[in-house]
């Protein structure tokens, strides 16, 4: 089987995509879309989120030492991509996208409602990596969206259809239990949903010029979403 070999370089895909809340010491909110997450200990319960210092939303986190995990689904799917492509120094982003902030239980900052997983976090450590801060944080607190619990009372995030990023594209997990169940998917309205939802994102960027799309780099990194 024939392999080419690259240049070292991040190929850990596909990874989640997450929103990052956050709020300054004045009080302001904002939302950061990172592909750069993930858990590092079970106990205590920590995860870590890498962003890179030069981003509207970095001095945020190191001033409150404080943010909001929240995950994403099918549904959120063109307000994670605008998180990642337009700066909180411009636009509110809970107003634009018509989010939710509730207010978190243990930390000072918001949530997003529409999100069907929060996961509260405090920052213990920041290790300046290189291009990217990575920011170790002790989780304090778990918000779960009772829609998604089954009739037996367990969390089914499946049903959420979660969504994932792998090099510059969204995708979403969706379980079928057999078979024939995955080749009725393929005609289902459901597919031709997410091609919408596609769509709606490629016009977006169609009406940003070039040079605002620049001007808007401040939360987001080449690939479209702060990293």
């Amino acid at each position: 089987m024939a392999k080419q070999q690259w240049k070292p370089g991040n190929m850990l895909y596909p990874l989640p995509a997450v929103m990052v809340s956050v709020r300054d010491n004045e009080g302001k909110d904002n939302i950061i879309t990172v592909a750069w997450a993930g858990t590092v200990c079970t106990n205590p319960p920590m995860v870590s989120i890498s962003v890179r210092p030069e981003r509207y939303s970095y001095h945020m986190i190191e001033e409150s030492g404080v943010f909001v995990i929240n995950l994403t689904t099918e549904a959120l799917t063109y307000a994670t991509d605008y998180c990642g492509v337009r700066s909180g120094k411009d636009v509110d982003k809970f107003k634009e996208m018509k989010l939710t902030c509730v207010e978190a239980s243990q930390v000072n900052c918001g949530m997003i409602g529409e999100s069907p997983v929060n996961i509260e976090c405090k920052v213990v450590k920041t290790e300046k990596l290189g291009s990217h801060h990575m920011f170790l944080a002790q989780v304090v607190a778990v918000h779960a969206d009772e829609d998604y619990m089954d009739e037996n009372g367990r969390f089914d995030l499946n049903s959420a259809h979660p969504m994932v990023y792998s090099h510059g594209t969204y995708a979403f997990y969706k379980y079928y239990p057999t078979k024939e169940a995955l080749f009725d998917a393929l005609t289902d309205p459901y597919m031709e949903h997410i091609y919408q939802i596609y769509d709606q994102i490629v016009e977006e960027f169609e009406k940003l010029s070039a040079s605002d799309q620049t001007r808007n780099m401040s939360d987001t990194s080449s690939d479209g979403m702060e990293q």
